[in-house]
């Protein structure tokens, strides 16, 4: 076994049990987060809709075995990957924004910033730049090794999920019912697809009619954005402020005007209604929560070993798969 080979493999295993903190890269790479910020700027001015595809990678990426970045890589002949799991496909977008950020931040330091630290980044960067809170973000994060998209088929929720099964997926990922209430304010901006919602249209839990909870004139424009003959991939809007983060979000659940099944049913259950009602009359409360919310999911790690990718698509370690085999 080769002294090259052993290097490598230290340096993956030492660096994924690395810390978590503020300015990780203030002396290697000092001008990494307002980087991402300019890149961010740039890419929501010329599509605003990319800066909520983006701020959803986060979500997407955590909850799949941590914040590893594993939600970028493409499928290889060996691997399928994340990125057409069953609530990702046709769902997930903006990885370009990624990618040109990634490439800003190689220019300025080469194999420094992982991609996993740059969801993170950029997802703050996003939700700020749209009117929403500011944050300080814990970094130094390696990049995963691999992507499973069984797992990411077990493990995210649909938009048929109700408020019972997403405080349970929550629980099991040591986040609280008012961690789940805030974090799902993420769809104050953004769009979803008539996909998404066809069957609370017109055949909720197989009766054969539309979700009650919708309220009236609010069903009958959703139900001019998507008849029963629609292109499933045409879009609406997850609430009524769709490119500014607000807390006009839960002001819709409480009307009855939530886009998603798993939006409305945050009013309609019990136990989170309370924490709906309270967003929806205090927007600091609001985003002080979503920002709290947003750092310890940023926290969720896998402890497994990691790198720091030259390319956020595909992973770099082809010399360690050589020596292997040699």
């Amino acid at each position: 076994m080769s002294l090259l080979f052993l290097l490598c493999i230290l340096h993956i295993a030492t660096a994924a049990a690395a810390p978590l903190r503020p300015g990780f890269y203030s002396e290697t790479c000092p001008k990494a987060e307002s980087i991402v910020r300019e890149v961010m700027k740039k890419a929501m001015n010329k599509e605003p809709r990319s800066g909520a595809s983006v701020m959803r990678l986060q979500f997407h990426d955590c909850f799949v075995n941590g914040c590893d970045g594993s939600v970028l890589l493409d499928d290889t002949p060996n691997m399928l990957g994340e990125k057409l799991a069953l609530s990702n496909i046709n769902s997930l977008r903006s990885f370009e924004v990624i990618d040109q950020v990634k490439e800003a931040l190689e220019a300025e330091c080469p194999q420094t910033i992982s991609c996993a630290d740059i969801i993170i980044m950029a997802s703050r960067d996003a939700v700020a730049l749209s009117g929403g809170p500011s944050w300080e973000v814990k970094l130094g994060r390696k990049d995963s090794l691999t992507a499973s998209q069984e797992d990411s088929n077990n493990i995210m929720p649909s938009p048929r999920s109700n408020a019972s099964s997403l405080i349970d997926l929550f629980n099991q990922h040591h986040l609280s019912i008012e961690d789940l209430v805030a974090l799902s304010g993420s769809h104050s901006i953004g769009q979803g697809r008539c996909f998404s919602i066809m069957f609370r249209l017109y055949n909720q839990s197989g009766t054969g009619r539309p979700d009650p909870a919708i309220e009236p004139k609010y069903r009958n424009k959703l139900n001019k954005l998507c008849p029963l003959n629609v292109d499933q991939n045409v879009t609406g809007d997850l609430d009524a402020t769709p490119k500014i983060f607000d807390n006009q979000y839960f002001k819709d659940l409480v009307s009855g005007r939530g886009f998603l099944n798993s939006d409305e049913t945050l009013f309609t259950y019990p136990r989170t209604r309370k924490f709906v009602q309270l967003y929806s009359k205090d927007q600091s409360k609001f985003f002080k929560d979503f920002a709290r919310g947003m750092i310890k999911m940023g926290d969720l790690q896998s402890g497994r070993p990691g790198e720091i990718r030259r390319n956020c698509r595909v992973v770099n370690t082809r010399a360690v798969d050589g020596l292997l085999e040699s």
